[in-house]
């Protein structure tokens, strides 16, 4: 086991630059196949499945390898490679890459009212994911990327970071705003059962009662001209670890470009399951999540 894991846990320079390569190129195409089914193995359109996972164990499981991987990277493989203290910048982008997982692996299953199973495909996929995602990103800030001051004021000035910084944290406050509408969406939805549920324990025989489940388009904040804004949001904010980390980081690049081609096909499908549940009049002009476009 250890020989499988010499050069990757941390990468080579070598093992980097491939998986690197692979994660540009490769991801992209492995995306794009969710355009060919209309169900994804989670959420509204998911389906009954003897290889479901419960949805919060799936979810912390599938999303918590990719900061834990960037810490691990980040502690060891600057040692490695003869580095003896990094820059602030890599620490900082570091560091908003754990609270965005933190947020997103952690604390976001613990808040959610209810989660819906998770297929075993798409739990691997998603490990798969943040594994390549985490080994290039930390790969970049523990070595393979600026490493000093002046490294830094040709990859990325101090305004750019800046920016970057100031829209990175834009996206994540749009992200919890959106990610909360929907849960307090669940939460009304709770109480109306359990108020349901006191109505019929009242009546005899009535204490089994069975409630239906309840869907509700969202309204509140970007919700009003689209119906995955949440997505949207998440997008921005790895634009804006982008534009910190400069124009030449393709990590980050990457990262920006595999989201899109991961998230997109979810969102368009997901609006024709909207479509089907509430009817064309209902959902009216919403795009899915890019305004004027899809």
């Amino acid at each position: 086991m250890s020989s499988l894991i010499e050069g990757w846990f941390p990468p080579s320079r070598e093992n980097y630059e491939l998986l690197l390569r692979y994660w540009q190129l490769g991801y992209p195409i492995v995306g794009s196949m969710q355009w060919l089914v209309k169900w994804y193995g989670m959420g509204k359109t998911s389906v009954s499945s003897r290889l479901n996972i419960p949805g919060r164990l799936a979810w912390m499981t599938m999303e918590c390898p990719g900061f834990l991987t960037l810490l691990y990277v980040m502690n060891t493989l600057p040692r490695r490679a003869g580095i003896d203290d990094l820059p602030w910048q890599n620490r900082v982008l570091g560091g908003l890459f754990v609270m965005h997982y933190a947020y997103r692996a952690v604390l976001f299953p613990l808040m959610q009212p209810s989660m819906s199973p998770i297929h075993v495909g798409v739990w691997s996929l998603a490990i798969g994911f943040q594994l390549c995602n985490a080994l290039c990103i930390s790969s970049w800030l523990s070595a393979y990327g600026p490493t000093t001051a002046d490294g830094w004021s040709s990859a990325s000035p101090l305004p750019q970071f800046i920016a970057g910084i100031g829209i990175f944290y834009l996206g994540l406050s749009s992200n919890f705003f959106h990610d909360e509408e929907l849960r307090e969406i669940r939460r009304r939805e709770q109480r109306r059962q359990d108020r349901i549920r006191q109505q019929a324990g009242g009546k005899a025989g009535g204490g089994n009662a069975s409630v239906e489940k309840h869907y509700q388009i969202p309204q509140a904040g970007l919700f009003r001209y689209m119906l995955y804004p949440h997505y949207l949001s998440e997008w921005i904010e790895w634009f804006g670890f982008y534009v910190a980390a400069g124009w030449g980081c393709a990590p980050a690049r990457a990262f920006v470009v595999n989201e899109i081609f991961s998230m997109l096909p979810r969102a368009v499908n997901g609006k024709k399951w909207y479509v089907d549940r509430f009817g064309e009049e209902k959902i009216g002009k919403k795009w899915a999540i890019i305004p004027g476009v899809w």
